[in-house]
């Protein structure tokens, strides 16, 4: 549930109490109004009984006169008399109720009262928990966002690094390529010239020509479309490498041969001497 929830059901209990209160208020007064008619009702009841007595009394002497009077035997009794102090006294009573009433009434507001200050310090408790709550959202929603840009930023770095690095090593290769190509041409210009000096049949450079000419086919790149250029530069790519790979051997073999050339003309020396 949330806090915007608890503070509306927080509010509409208030509600039902300061109405379950105004009832109970209403239901005092309306018994206060009925006491006051039953006491109001008690003392008509006996002042009509008072009046009444007299002519009751003058009617029955009037009766006696009119009829003759017959002769019974009436016992000499005596009405009790009430003492003056046992009277009943029904303002006092009344007034006696009122300040109970009263009293009742002063102990319910003074509880209302407290219980509305309770309801109004929870309330204001509950806000300023609410306000805390946000303020701390707010904060943890600013933290999140600064670590996303930071880590945002530190993957653009590190991706536009890669493509640099991709880039030079790209470029490093295709140097590298060109460069092998255009050793690899003049090294056939070369052959090419020393065949054409000399005269004399020679069985190992035709070989090497031969071979060559094999390796060295037209490239007819007029017609291919995109891909067909990217797998031909590919081979290509592959053919040069091989090449580069087998000159390396041949390289390491010449200078191996050429140091066993010169141990063997080293030791020829020695035996000479």
């Amino acid at each position: 549930m949330s806090d915007t929830e608890e503070v509306i059901e927080e509010y509409e209990e208030e509600q039902e109490e300061d109405c379950i209160e105004q009832e109970e208020e209403e239901w005092i007064e309306v018994d206060d109004e009925d006491d006051d008619e039953q006491v109001e009702e008690i003392k008509e009841d006996a002042e009509e009984a008072i009046a009444e007595e007299p002519e009751e009394q003058a009617k029955e002497q009037e009766e006696g006169e009119s009829k003759p009077k017959p002769k019974l035997f009436t016992p000499n009794l005596i009405p009790p008399k009430i003492p003056d102090g046992e009277r009943v006294d029904f303002d006092d009573i009344h007034r006696k109720r009122m300040e109970k009433d009263l009293n009742e009434l002063q102990g319910l507001i003074e509880a209302h009262f407290e219980n509305r200050k309770k309801e109004e310090e929870e309330l204001i408790f509950l806000k300023d928990r609410i306000e805390q709550r946000r303020a701390e959202r707010a904060e943890q929603q600013r933290i999140r966002s600064e670590r996303e840009k930071e880590r945002q930023a530190r993957l653009a770095e590190e991706r536009a690094r890669k493509e640099e690095e991709e880039a030079r090593k790209r470029t490093e290769e295709d140097e590298r390529k060109k460069k092998a190509f255009s050793n690899m041409l003049h090294f056939g210009g070369y052959l090419q010239k020393t065949e054409k000096k000399s005269g004399k049949k020679q069985t190992e450079r035709e070989k090497k020509k031969k071979i060559l000419t094999e390796r060295r086919k037209p490239l007819n790149i007029d017609h291919l479309n995109e891909d067909k250029l990217r797998e031909k530069a590919k081979e290509l790519w592959q053919s040069i490498h091989d090449l580069e790979a087998e000159k390396f051997d041949l390289q390491e073999k010449f200078k191996r041969q050429k140091y066993e050339i010169s141990l063997l003309t080293a030791r020829c020396d020695e035996l000479s001497k």
